[in-house]
């Protein structure tokens, strides 16, 4: 019987994971390079679908201090119709779901509290994993990385399409093109992407929200109509995509959970996601 590597992947998910990375990893706080290494990995905690880095104790700069703070809430959510409940980005690292300790670590300019955590299993012996969000800045050789490490099984390609899409809610139509580009992204549903000409954009307005993706960069993002029918945070854009993302450069894309769409003339079902 054929192996669908998709059903390897997910049949993981609640396992704790590991996987070597060659790249030069820094991070900085407060102005101080507090990780630097050519010896990471990629952890992924059970139930955890984004990576962090762990590295080598040695190449943190700081006291590690015992940290019994407050874990934090959970954010579970099925990846599809029937898949495993997993932890969606929004879950704070402080959520651990291997068995291990907490730490805080103390550097010259402050203690960054709970930011690290070393797991028991001895395969991750002499590593600490490392919260992501408390670090001013982090690098991948001299690149600026966004949102959280890369991973090396997740990729996305942008692809120019000339099937025709449309997008509406309660009847009215939000997007019309016979152009669009299509994301295809690792594990979520494809994205169509639609040149702003081909958008009702009278019915958008520019939102405060911002988000970073380590494959596309900084997403900005629109809400739907005004006042009390304001539907928040329906599409976003990327103005300056990393090199990946490119193609989709000032590009508008609407969550397909939350619309109606066709392409062709055939309906689609909605996808189910985290943001479903």
């Amino acid at each position: 019987m054929a192996t669908r590597p998709a059903d390897l992947m997910m049949g993981a998910l609640c396992d704790l994971r590991i996987h070597p990375v060659r790249t030069w990893v820094r991070a900085t706080s407060g102005g101080v390079t507090v990780v630097d290494t050519r010896d990471a990995a990629l952890v992924w905690e059970p139930r955890r679908v984004v990576a962090s880095y762990a590295v080598p104790r040695a190449d943190v700069t700081g006291d590690l201090v015992p940290w019994d703070g407050t874990a934090g809430a959970e954010h579970a959510v099925r990846i599809g119709h029937d898949g495993p409940s997993v932890l969606d980005p929004r879950t704070p690292f402080s959520v651990h779901t291997a068995a291990g300790r907490a730490w805080s670590i103390a550097t010259s300019s402050g203690v960054l509290e709970g930011a690290a955590f070393v797991a028991d299993d001895p395969d991750l012996d002499g590593l600490v994993v490392l919260d992501w969000s408390v670090f001013d800045e982090w690098r991948e050789e001299e690149e600026r990385a966004y949102g959280h490490p890369r991973d090396p099984y997740h990729r996305i390609d942008c692809l120019r399409s000339s099937r025709h899409v449309t997008l509406s809610i309660g009847g009215q139509v939000v997007a019309d093109t016979r152009r669009p580009t299509y994301l295809y992204e690792t594990n979520l549903p494809p994205r169509v992407y639609v040149p702003a000409e081909d958008v009702r954009t009278d019915l958008l307005s520019t939102s405060p929200t911002i988000t970073y993706c380590a494959y596309k960069g900084r997403a900005s993002y629109f809400s739907l109509g005004a006042g009390d029918a304001r539907i928040e945070d329906v599409a976003w854009t990327y103005e300056a995509p990393l090199h990946d993302g490119r193609p989709v450069a000032g590009l508008i894309c609407f969550y397909a959970e939350r619309f109606d769409e066709t392409v062709d003339g055939v309906p689609q079902e909605r996808p189910v996601t985290p943001w479903s």
